[in-house]
């Protein structure tokens, strides 16, 4: 999976305008088959739908066919981050501290790569803070490879309590 930061970027005023987020834009598969993944939040913390991800699909292929983002055939696919969601922004960790993540770094951090713990927000330094095994782990965002949150018990109760979207006051 290929991070794709700069179409995040692109995008990020379309989507804004809409209602929604990006969380991540990714480039998967090979060159036979390769998939460009979008996954969007509603700005409004309600549950994104279906059809808001038609919606966006529909906006961003307008942008993508004049625009060529992207060399070669691909599937575009517009999704939710989902309750498992990856964490690729500082907001993301804060909003979720308390909750268990998996993260993995570029770098050594303590002698080790791969992190599974509870997250404790985002340091004045701008750094990922985490609780795991009962010590205090520290992790820069720029050495972060990847991190999503673990499907627990207590995520699966917090996310049940997300408002619906109320398409009347939309």
């Amino acid at each position: 999976m290929e991070r794709l930061p700069q179409l995040e970027a692109r995008v990020e005023p379309t989507l804004e305008a809409m209602g929604f987020e990006v969380v991540r834009i990714a480039l998967t598969g090979n060159e036979g088959r390769r998939t460009l993944q979008v996954m969007a939040d509603r700005r409004d913390g309600s549950l994104i739908s279906v059809e808001d991800c038609a919606e966006i699909s529909t906006a961003l292929s307008a942008i993508f066919d004049v625009e060529d983002p992207v060399s070669g055939n691909y599937d575009l696919e517009v999704s939710s981050a989902g309750i498992d969601r990856p964490l690729t922004r500082p907001k993301d960790f804060a909003a979720y501290a308390g909750f268990v993540a998996k993260v993995d770094t570029k770098m050594l951090v303590n002698g080790r790569k791969r992190f599974r713990g509870r997250l404790e927000g985002v340091t004045a330094n701008g750094e990922v803070a985490m609780k795991i095994d009962n010590t205090d782990v520290v992790i820069a965002m720029n050495n972060i490879s990847t991190a999503k949150l673990v499907l627990t018990d207590e995520l699966i109760a917090a996310t049940a309590k997300r408002p619906p979207r109320d398409d009347n006051n939309a």
